[in-house]
């Protein structure tokens, strides 16, 4: 793929400073498939805020709403293992195009069913749960092949960049998902996550990555099991895994009654949500600009344990919010919880396992993460029908602080240099 540095929105690649936390922009390759997963991510934004909504309309039932959440999260649990095996033996450029590509056409699927007024609170969960597999399936692949694209010196700051990315279609997705909701209706928004994907195909069609040494191919059982022993074997790592079930579990009980919030506790619109949700996203995006500088003055026990404590917060702030403005600030807050902890449990993860393992050590945080959100969302949601709204965010703040107490002193996080893995050659990226 020949191309030169260019500019980065206008700014000379060779003018970014190595030391920034956008020094991997400098990385013609990154760069672009930044720019891409950013535009995907905001597609899917969209998809999400109007899933979410449509649940609203379509089923009083909390937990079914509170669903809308789990089925992206519910294939990286029953998958991630899987999709972590198949980025450690396959070509990780391949695995991400027919990844994206499943994930097009599923979304293409949607929003016929929208059009045509086909879809139930079922066929919607079904949909959502199919993309979210071809997100598991990507995810791995996707984050393993950041090596590829950097030097190890830039790797912290390039898993912060794609948190930033992720954030900045948080940010603004909901805010344009509300609009085009109550402007279009759900159909518009289906149609522009499904041609999202279009750019991110493109530039990996093209891409032309460095071939790496890899052992021979294993049997799936065999490389499944040789991954949970890693992972079951090395202090430092089974402890940040333990962190991320645990974080999981409460955290996603903001975002999975959210909608709930908008609509039955302050009487909202879609635009509201939309704004709700954007909050979020503007915390996650402030804090992901300087939380790799933070990790490594502060440690990664410090930033996890704050991260858990403003998270409670923001859920707590929400269960009792009046007003649009309050619950907005609740989002910015949870956005801020949410990121500082991704952020750090992420580079931990990677930090701290070989090139050959990689993929599955990812797949395997990202089961534990996304499958302890699939089951707070599925607690919080039975709990809201149960109770109420109120109760179930409570109980939600009320799980991250105990668990912190309890984890902190039976599953600390590694300190900043423990059980590192031994660094890699020197990193193929150069510019094309």
């Amino acid at each position: 793929m020949a191309s030169s540095d260019g500019d980065i929105f206008g700014i000379p690649s060779g003018a970014i400073d190595p030391a920034s936390p956008f020094a991997p922009l400098r990385w013609p390759v990154f760069r672009r498939i930044w720019v891409a997963n950013l535009t995907s991510g905001l597609g899917s934004m969209i998809q999400m805020v109007a899933a979410a909504w449509l649940m609203t309309e379509l089923t009083s039932s909390h937990l079914l709403v509170a669903l809308v959440q789990a089925s992206v999260t519910i294939p990286v649990l029953l998958l991630g293992i899987f999709a972590g095996v198949i980025a450690d033996n396959y070509d990780r450029r391949t695995v991400m195009m027919l990844a994206n590509t499943g994930m097009l056409v599923l979304s293409a699927a949607l929003a016929v069913m929208a059009w045509t007024d086909a879809l139930d609170p079922w066929s919607l969960l079904f949909f959502t749960m199919a993309i979210g597999a071809g997100f598991a399936l990507n995810g791995p692949s996707w984050q393993a092949s950041v090596r590829q694209m950097v030097p190890r010196g830039d790797l912290p700051q390039a898993i912060s960049l794609n948190t930033i990315a992720y954030n900045t279609a948080r940010t603004v997705g909901p805010a344009l998902g509300g609009v085009l909701l109550s402007i279009w209706g759900p159909s518009v928004a289906f149609t522009i996550n499904a041609l999202s994907y279009v750019l991110l195909i493109t530039i990996l069609l093209r891409w032309r990555p460095p071939s790496t040494a890899r052992s021979s191919k294993h049997r799936i059982g065999a490389a499944i099991g040789a991954g949970l022993r890693f992972a079951a074997g090395n202090s430092p790592i089974r402890r940040v895994l333990a962190r991320a079930l645990a974080f999981g579990i409460g955290a996603i009980g903001f975002q999975a009654l959210l909608p709930l919030v908008a609509r039955e506790q302050l009487g909202g619109t879609a635009v509201g949500f939309g704004l709700m949700f954007g909050s979020f996203g503007i915390g996650s995006v402030i804090t992901a600009v300087w939380i790799a500088g933070a990790r490594r003055r502060f440690g990664p026990e410090a930033i996890v344990s704050v991260a858990t404590i403003v998270a409670a917060l923001a859920a707590a702030l929400l269960a009792v919010a009046s007003s649009m403005p309050l619950a907005m600030v609740a989002g910015f807050l949870a956005g801020c919880g949410h990121v500082s902890a991704m952020t750090s449990l992420n580079v931990s993860i990677q930090m701290r396992s070989p090139d050959e393992l990689l993929g599955r050590s990812l797949s395997i945080f990202q089961a534990m993460i996304f499958g302890g959100m699939a089951l707070g969302a599925a607690t919080w949601g039975t709990l809201s029908d149960l109770l109420d709204l109120r109760g179930s965010l409570l109980a939600s703040a009320a799980w991250l602080l105990l668990s912190l107490v309890v984890l902190r002193r039976l599953a600390p996080m590694p300190r900043i240099g423990e059980g590192v893995a031994t660094p890699l050659p020197p990193s193929p990226a150069v510019p094309e």
